[in-house]
């Protein structure tokens, strides 16, 4: 349903650093970066094409975006060990831990999930529904 997503970023070169760091956990990579005149961004992803997951920042003076409250990415791990890398790589790259990897059965029995904020304050998970 969705074809991408993009996150407005306060320093994009803070935020290549440290996408770079964790995506790998997760089979992406950067795939493209944009240089324009106004904006910068890096797109990520796991397949060729066109990259489902975007950072991004505008070559404008003054403060970011404010993050919206409630923001929630959750990426798809391809099992239990991608969810732990994950947070490992995010916690060693400058993320603040907002859950640690484990069971979510609130949500369903196999549900294993990992989340992390951000250096821009965005709220990120990965995700596991596969039994161990």
């Amino acid at each position: 349903m969705i074809d991408h997503l993009s996150l407005a970023v306060a320093d994009i070169d803070r935020s290549r650093a440290f996408y770079d760091r964790v995506m790998p956990a997760l089979g992406a990579r950067r795939m493209q970066d944009l240089d324009e005149e106004e904006y910068q961004a890096s797109g990520y992803g796991c397949r060729e094409g066109e990259p489902a997951f975007w950072v991004g920042a505008a070559r404008v003076a003054g403060p970011p975006p404010p993050v919206p409250e409630g923001q929630h990415v959750a990426f798809a791990a391809a099992g239990r060990p991608a969810v732990d890398a994950f947070y490992v790589a995010a916690i060693a790259a400058g993320a603040a831990d907002n859950g640690g990897p484990g069971l979510r059965p609130h949500y369903h029995p196999n549900y294993y999930a990992a989340f992390v904020i951000d250096p821009d304050g965005h709220r990120l998970e990965a995700v596991c529904h596969q039994p161990a």
